[in-house]
């Protein structure tokens, strides 16, 4: 019991250092397009938002290729206001989307990767239901 967590620990390191990573990609290689990028998105934010009920001024930007963190990345940018607890909003926040070989990665809180893109109606976010 107690060698567990130490073979553990052997079998989860590399030859080279280099530390695991669940989107391990090409890095500055061209990315493939999220095709289901938009039904990921929803899917996502029906989970990230504590109450995903009754979003206002949804808008999304179509998934562009940016350079984030030294990778390669598509971005997608979503601007909402989400309810919050008290039942009043926010005035709408910027977030980045990021995808790694064609799947939703993570998002950013950061709207610097957002800069500059076109905002389109994102009507399937505003009829989010728990």
């Amino acid at each position: 019991m107690v060698l567990l967590p130490a073979m553990l620990s052997a079998c989860a390191a590399t030859d080279e250092g280099k530390p695991i990573t669940f989107t391990d990609d090409r890095g500055v290689a061209s990315q493939p397009f999220p095709k289901n990028y938009r039904t990921e998105v929803v899917a996502f934010l029906k989970t990230y938002l504590n109450n995903p009920v009754g979003v206002r001024d949804a808008a999304m930007a179509e998934p562009v290729e940016r350079v984030v963190g030294g990778r390669q990345r598509y971005v997608a940018c979503v601007r909402f206001s989400a309810r919050e607890s008290d039942g009043g909003y926010r005035e709408p926040r910027e977030r980045a989307i990021l995808f790694v070989d064609g799947r939703l990665d993570r998002i950013a809180e950061t709207a610097e990767p957002c800069a500059g893109l076109a905002y389109a109606p994102f009507p399937e976010l505003e009829k989010l239901t728990r």
